[in-house]
């Protein structure tokens, strides 16, 4: 367990300070973890600079968001985290960030409650899905400051199948996959998606 622990850090710490570099988790926004087993996982600890982080900057949580470690403070949203890997035991890795075009798009979106992409030959980029010929929802839920009520707001949308992702209005994206390396392709895919979209307001076809 400590190797794979080991080696699981030092891959999200690659993989955030490349969506940090890339402007998608400003300030010391955004989270990230990954499943250790059954019952614990390890995520991003609270207030940290994702573009710096060390090996110290990580630490172990239970499938409930409790602590492993007495006297660490895991990110805030670690409920949400830990939700996904309980209804979705398929899930190894989840991505949180806070991109310009996913806070304005899932704004824009929050009242429908979903946003929609269709015919974009990347939505392939989403395990599961063989064509672009197809349409996928994402689904928009309203932001809080209460965790179990985000949670809440969001469990109902865990009925759907191929579902890779979602968006807290106003707050950014949740995205996740088997690996961390398919969890990355289905954020970097949702990230372009929701860019397109957001370029589409501009320059109507």
């Amino acid at each position: 367990m400590p190797n794979r622990r080991a080696q699981l850090i030092e891959q999200l710490i690659l993989h955030t300070g490349e969506l940090a570099r890339a402007g998608l988790t400003p300030a010391t926004s955004s989270n990230f973890s990954a499943r250790l087993d059954a019952e614990r996982c390890v995520i991003t600890v609270s207030g940290r600079d994702k573009g710096r982080l060390t090996p110290e900057d990580f630490m172990d949580v239970g499938m409930d968001g409790t602590p492993v470690e007495a006297g660490r403070v895991s990110s805030a949203e670690t409920l949400l985290h830990t939700q996904i890997y309980r209804l979705r035991p398929e899930a190894g890795a989840v991505l949180h960030t806070h991109s310009l075009a996913q806070t304005l798009m899932s704004m824009r979106h929050e009242r429908e409650g979903h946003i929609e992409f269709a015919g974009y030959e990347l939505l392939k980029a989403l395990r599961g899905i063989t064509t672009h010929d197809t349409r996928v929802r994402v689904p928009v839920v309203p932001n809080s400051q209460d965790m179990p009520a985000l949670c809440a707001a969001i469990e109902p949308a865990f009925a759907a199948d191929a579902f890779w992702g979602y968006l807290i209005a106003g707050h950014g994206l949740y995205a996740w996959g088997r690996d961390l390396a398919e969890a990355r392709r289905h954020l970097d895919a949702f990230e372009f998606l929701l860019t397109a979209e957001m370029a589409k307001l501009r320059f109507p076809a």
